[in-house]
């Protein structure tokens, strides 16, 4: 692991203080959880816009999935 810096204002540094004293948990490990699921979101974001880019690029046309009707269960029949 590697030490960082990080500027923090005091409101924020305050709201994760009272959070890692609930959580029993240290500022690091908070940080590190935290920083962890912004990049995953990111990720997701990054992913999500890529599809929405491909469908925009080359819509869905009519028919295009018909062959697959017949394929489909949906469990209520």
């Amino acid at each position: 692991m590697k030490t960082v810096q990080m500027t923090l204002d005091e409101e924020l540094l305050s709201a994760v203080d009272r959070a890692v004293k609930r959580l029993k948990t240290t500022r690091s490990a908070f940080t590190r959880k935290a920083l962890q699921e912004a990049l995953k979101k990111a990720r997701l974001s990054e992913l999500e816009q890529k599809h929405r880019e491909g469908y925009r690029r080359k819509p869905v046309v009519r028919g295009e999935f018909s062959a697959w009707e017949s394929q489909q269960v949906w469990g209520d029949e």
